[in-house]
């Protein structure tokens, strides 16, 4: 797989202190087009990074169990849409939740209306004066659709736009539209969203308005592209700057067979470095006394309530927390409580269990040039690198540091760096996000 290399922006020194600087750098009011995301206290996203495989009906569980022979472990699902041609007599609740248990990853699709000036003739497609709206239709439907299946909060959802033409210019506009009515409304809902589009019409125009206040930026791109390359660099038209923060996919290869475990199924090839669906994982309470559960990860944190030993956990994702037995790990619940991992019958009890994902929140880069990353929660640690304009922040946990604009809140992500949280696209521009922990 192809990685996006990050660099160090500038930095300024003045009368012996260090001073941040951002590369065009903006301000909060210039965040339109990285609109925020209102996670509930309960969600958490969740990334797949590799190979996987798209399939126009989701295969029944038993080709999935045979499929653990092949060098995928993710697979995109069609959930829903005006124009979703194939029938889903698989893709049910207790499937997704079997299929997560089984350690697959899943891409949500939704095939909704389609370009004016493209995809099939008998397609339903966008009316360009009604498009906003019906991108925030096709929102609400896909989020509805997702939720019956099991997917929480903090799930990725892929808009398949299919192939049009590039000379329409009404055309064109009525897609990127449609799309920014698709962004905004899973922000508001507490969903991730992402774009599925040919690199020779939909990817680029999506990359012409990067930056545009006029539509709101998807958070991942996902391309189809047939050229039996999987790289997730390179894209013409599409600079590596652009949705450079494991926020990328490529379909790379059309339909075709393959065999594993004695199995057949028609499938695409893909590639992903991208968030995808979030689903709960079952596990138990352990031990002889109830296991408490609490507002954070750790014993400092208020009592909400107890599990009594042997009871089912719905496990969303791990955060590390104080010390409790022999891990620091903590469990968050589908309820936003945290469980000591300690007590609970998920792998590992020394650290996190690699069937579950960290505990992550993912909000847009807001500054045009970026933003530099720290070694700490402040201007004064050293820079370790950079995430530009429109890059996925995967906040883990907040802290108070030195302060940035208005806000004293730094945020940690997934690899350790910090960034000062006034140029993430966070919902507060002055104090601490309720559904991410405090580090």
């Amino acid at each position: 797989m192809a990685r996006l290399r990050r660099r160090p922006l500038s930095m300024a020194v003045a009368g012996g202190a260090t001073t941040l600087v951002l590369l065009t750098a903006g301000t909060a009011a210039d965040a339109q087009p990285a609109t925020t995301v209102s996670y509930p206290a309960w969600s958490s996203a969740t990334r797949y990074v590799g190979a996987a495989f798209d399939a126009c009906t989701a295969p029944p569980l038993a080709s999935l169990q045979a499929w653990g022979a092949s060098p995928y472990r993710a697979v995109g699902v069609y959930l829903g849409g005006v124009n979703r041609t194939c029938s889903q007599p698989e893709l049910t609740r207790a499937w997704t939740a079997q299929a997560v248990a089984l350690g697959w990853s899943l891409l949500p699709v939704y095939k909704g209306l389609q370009p004016p000036c493209g995809g099939k003739a008998t397609d339903q497609k966008i009316i360009p004066a009604q498009a906003a709206g019906e991108g925030t239709a096709a929102a609400d439907d896909a989020a509805a659709q997702g939720k019956a299946l099991g997917m929480l909060h903090g799930s990725a959802f892929y808009n398949d736009i299919e192939n049009y033409s590039t000379t329409d210019t009404a055309c064109r506009t009525a897609v990127r539209t449609y799309l920014s009515g698709w962004t905004r409304e899973l922000h508001r809902l507490g969903y991730i969203s992402g774009v599925y589009a040919n690199l020779s019409s939909g990817a680029p125009d999506l990359a012409g308005v990067y930056t545009s206040a006029s539509y709101a930026r998807p958070d991942a791109l996902w391309i189809a592209r047939y050229d039996g390359s999987s790289a997730l660099a390179g894209w013409a038209g599409i600079p590596n700057q652009q949705w450079a923060a494991h926020q990328r996919a490529k379909q790379y290869l059309g339909g075709h067979d393959e065999t594993y475990g004695g199995v057949t199924i028609n499938i695409d090839n893909d590639n992903l470095d991208t968030p995808v669906a979030t689903v709960a994982r079952p596990y138990t309470a352990t031990g002889n006394n109830p296991v408490k559960s609490r507002t954070g990860p750790g014993t400092s944190y208020p009592v909400t309530g107890t599990h009594s030993p042997g009871s089912p956990v719905p496990v969303l994702c791990q955060s590390r927390g104080s010390q409790f037995g022999t891990t620091p790990v903590w469990d968050r619940l589908t309820d936003g409580t945290f469980v000591p991992d300690y007590r609970i019958s998920t792998p590992s009890k020394t650290g996190f269990s690699a069937a579950l994902p960290r505990c992550m929140y993912p909000y847009q880069v807001t500054a045009a040039g970026g933003v530099n990353e720290h070694t700490g929660p402040g201007v004064s640690f050293p820079v370790t690198g950079a995430a530009p304009g429109g890059a996925l922040g995967w906040v883990t946990c907040q802290h108070a540091g030195s302060k940035t604009g208005t806000s004293s809140v730094w945020d940690k992500l997934r690899d350790g760096h910090w960034v000062p949280d006034y140029y993430l696209a966070t919902p507060s521009k002055t104090t601490y996000t309720r559904s991410v922990p405090r580090c």
